[in-house]
């Protein structure tokens, strides 16, 4: 389900339920990911289908990765269509006692809240840094397909996950240094 076989410095993930509507913006946009090669996507990164198997992605993430980009539908109140780039906090996070478990709809906030969890619990290294790409949804009513003002921001996502690919292996984080707040938009990720 990956375009690298081997562990990644830099891991792209689509989450959403392509049962979903919108939801499945996330898995659109790293299918279409899947069409670039070098130089386009750097050699080291790791393009995932998450779908809904946030707990997979969680425990995937110990693995120590430099930069995560988490790519989902994310409700912020913008127009449906909206692409926005957050940086989550990668801070110390307090593990929850009862992160949520839902396989059909654990976004980004849940995602992060187990990883905290898991990291505490077993020693793994959490990602560096860690990006959101997420899109302001329509409808995330039951039936498949995009919407129209989603579908139509996909490739303007894919474009800018292709920057912050570039942008990554231009200025590499070193080893142990967390992550800061993006002057683009600094604050923990929204759910739906």
């Amino acid at each position: 389900m990956t375009t690298r076989e081997s562990p990644a410095g830099v891991l792209v993930a689509g989450v959403g339920n392509v049962f979903l509507g919108d939801d499945g913006f996330g898995v659109e946009c790293v299918r279409r990911l899947r069409r670039f090669t070098a130089p386009q996507v750097p050699d080291g990164v790791e393009i995932a289908d998450i779908g809904v198997r946030g707990v997979h992605l969680a425990y995937q993430l110990l693995d120590g990765y430099r930069l995560l980009v988490l790519v989902d539908a994310v409700s912020r109140g913008g127009p449906p269509g909206t692409v926005h780039l957050i940086e989550a906090d990668t801070g110390p996070v307090e593990p929850s006692a009862t992160p949520a478990l839902d396989g059909h709809r654990m976004g980004p906030d849940a995602v992060l809240a187990l990883l905290a969890t898991l990291s505490a619990g077993t020693g793994g290294t959490p990602p560096e840094r860690i990006l959101v790409v997420g899109c302001e949804p329509l409808s995330l009513a039951e039936g498949m397909g995009l919407s129209a003002p989603v579908a139509a921001a996909v490739d303007g996502a894919v474009r800018l996950i292709l920057r912050l690919l570039a942008e990554a292996e231009e200025a590499p984080a070193p080893a142990g240094a967390r992550g800061g707040r993006s002057e683009r938009e600094a604050s923990s990720c929204s759910e739906r």
